[in-house]
């Protein structure tokens, strides 16, 4: 029926959790398809929807992409309350949510938006992470951390994610010969826009509990 109206329609499904048995059907039907119940400001569901993301990896790429859901920030219920995640954590759901290339739908109160989060609402760099990168892939390396990846357009740079999801600081990091690089390559932090100078082996970075770090490197 939308394929007859002749218009070019984007088709976003909410069925609560997609199974991700089902991740063929979605892809050929639909470009958006929700892969949880209702998203919320609570780390534990934040933590979960790593793992959710991971699995939906095969069905991700252009025309397709598996939706982590709305962005609890700023003043939420109805202008009741402020999102309850940590500055941290809010930058952790916007770091994952870019380098995923999940939709991004903002869900707070825009009448009440204050300026740290429109600043993580309008950061340029990455915004383009999630709108024009490809390849988007996770790194397993070790338990406590998640680690993400996605080339840049042109093929040459590579954004990198680093997570830290465990409750005390550490360092997270990963070679450039396993982001399939090789050195030396030249750092930016996207978050600061700072030029962090270069790297002949490894990226890494000390992160607070719940944090993120997101670079470019080329």
């Amino acid at each position: 029926a939308i394929l007859a109206t002749g218009r070019p329609i984007i088709l976003s499904l909410s069925p609560g959790e997609t199974p991700v048995i089902r991740g063929e059907h979605v892809r050929k039907h639909a470009q958006m398809w929700r892969i949880s119940d209702d998203f919320w400001d609570d780390w534990a569901m934040l933590d979960a929807q790593f793992t959710r993301l991971e699995n939906w990896t095969p069905w991700r790429g252009p025309g397709s992409w598996p939706d982590a859901d709305m962005l609890p920030l700023g003043r939420l219920a109805l202008g009741e309350r402020d999102t309850r995640f940590t500055p941290d954590e809010q930058r952790t759901l916007m770091t994952l949510w870019a380098i995923a290339r999940s939709p991004l739908i903002m869900g707070g109160d825009l009448r009440h938006l204050d300026s740290a989060t429109l600043a993580l609402l309008t950061n340029r760099d990455v915004l383009a992470v999630n709108q024009a990168s490809h390849g988007n892939c996770p790194h397993f390396v070790e338990d406590g951390t998640r680690i993400w990846s996605a080339w840049a357009p042109g093929g040459k740079d590579r954004y990198v994610a680093l997570f830290n999801t465990g409750d005390k600081a550490r360092e997270v990091g990963i070679t450039l010969r396993d982001l399939g690089m090789n050195g030396p390559v030249a750092v930016r932090d996207l978050w600061s826009g700072k030029a962090l100078g270069m790297q002949t082996d490894r990226i890494a970075a000390t992160l607070p509990p719940h944090g993120a770090a997101l670079y470019r490197l080329g």
